[in-house]
């Protein structure tokens, strides 16, 4: 249903580090760079950090997040240390979240800007 998503940030140098570490794990790495903004994927870019220059951090209570999908729990695991040791903030660990309708095993972070990132995978137990 989505083809590509972007998010804002304040220092586009800063930015690319934290999601060429935070992405690497789920397989998305970087594919296009251009003056201000920069594209990640697998095989085109599906997700975009893009400059906006004097941009104030996210506010927590936006209740924006955007959630990439991972083919396993190790992934989940390795988007989130990734994550916090690139600059980003841990919302939420790895771990299973059973819910009335589907059991997921996922990891929330918040990037240096503020931006709130999750990675979830579907095991089957």
């Amino acid at each position: 249903m989505i083809d590509h998503i972007s998010v804002g940030v304040a220092d586009l140098e800063r930015a690319a580090r934290f999601y060429e570490a935070t992405l690497a794990p789920l397989g998305l790495s970087r594919l296009v760079t251009r003056p201000a903004t920069i594209g990640f994927g697998k095989s085109y870019p599906e997700f975009w950090i893009n400059l906006r220059a004097g941009m104030a951090s996210v506010p927590p209570e936006s209740s924006t997040h955007i959630c990439l999908r991972a083919k396993a729990t190790g992934e989940v695991d390795a988007f989130h240390a990734a994550a916090l040791t690139s600059g980003g903030r841990s919302d939420g660990a790895p771990g299973l979240r059973p819910h009335d309708r589907v059991k997921y095993y996922a990891a929330f972070v918040i990037d240096p800007d503020g931006n709130r990132i999750e990675a979830v995978t579907f095991p089957t137990m």
